[in-house]
């Protein structure tokens, strides 16, 4: 199966176990363009389906051990009721949120099955932002199903230690 990943030399990759899907082009706005500022998130669905049984033509829906964008995850929250979710506000010029991204979007398998890590625009998203408190780039808010803080913290830059430090 040939799965395309966003990279500088524009060639495809071949994964075994994960699968790399690119987000979809939204129409042009504001926010779509901070959404382009950072790389697109790979996205690591589940292969349960919804019931739980093991389905491999389930690749499309999106289930917890996923990596996502902010709109990707506010459009199917309802999938995600059971999971740790996390956002990862960071910046594309933020050096230590790069090697966070590009350790998580390496290692995608390394995501646990009930880890959603939400990565979010630190410079478009500032309602976010001040709903939250963040002031600084690559902090990360567990947040419940209702979009209330769980607990705060900045600098993980592996999903191993992203999901230490949920609640």
């Amino acid at each position: 199966m040939f799965l395309t990943s966003c990279s500088s030399s524009g060639q495809d990759n071949v994964s075994q176990s994960v699968a790399i899907i690119p987000s979809e082009t939204p129409e042009p706005t504001e926010s779509a363009e901070s959404d382009k500022a950072i790389s697109s998130p790979k996205v690591k669905p589940s292969k349960k389906s919804i019931d739980g049984s093991k389905n491999e033509s389930s690749v499309e829906e999106a289930k917890p051990g996923s990596y996502l964008t902010l709109r990707e995850y506010e459009g199917s929250k309802d999938l995600y009721i059971n999971a740790n979710v996390v956002l990862f506000f960071n910046a594309n010029w933020c050096s230590t949120c790069k090697i966070a991204r590009d350790n998580i979007e390496s290692n995608l398998d390394s995501i646990p099955s009930d880890l959603v890590i939400v990565v979010v625009d630190f410079d478009s998203e500032t309602e976010l932002r001040k709903k939250y408190g963040v002031t600084i780039q690559h902090t990360f808010i567990q947040v419940d199903m209702n979009g209330n803080q769980l607990a705060k913290w900045s600098g993980s830059v592996t999903a191993e230690e992203i999901a230490k430090r949920t609640v």
